[in-house]
């Protein structure tokens, strides 16, 4: 039973290997919420805003799937 909510594994393994249109998927999936924090006095800020989108990325390239353990599935 999955959440469709959730991005898919394989996509944030893809991402964090480098795969454009897997870092793309990531990107369009966090960007509300990338928006939403670069929030200040409830006005947009585009600097705010490029520097958590440039901050995220350096995370996810950082971030080893090889370490990681796979999702547990009853399937």
């Amino acid at each position: 039973m999955r959440n469709e909510k959730l991005l898919p594994y394989e996509t944030i393994v893809q991402a964090t290997s480098g795969e454009p249109e897997a870092v793309g998927v990531v990107l369009q999936y966090y960007s509300r919420r990338i928006r939403y924090a670069a929030r200040i006095s409830g006005q947009a800020d585009k600097d705010a805003e490029d520097y958590i989108t440039e901050t995220f990325l350096k995370a996810l390239f950082k971030f080893r799937m090889d370490k990681a353990q796979p999702p547990y599935t009853t399937e």
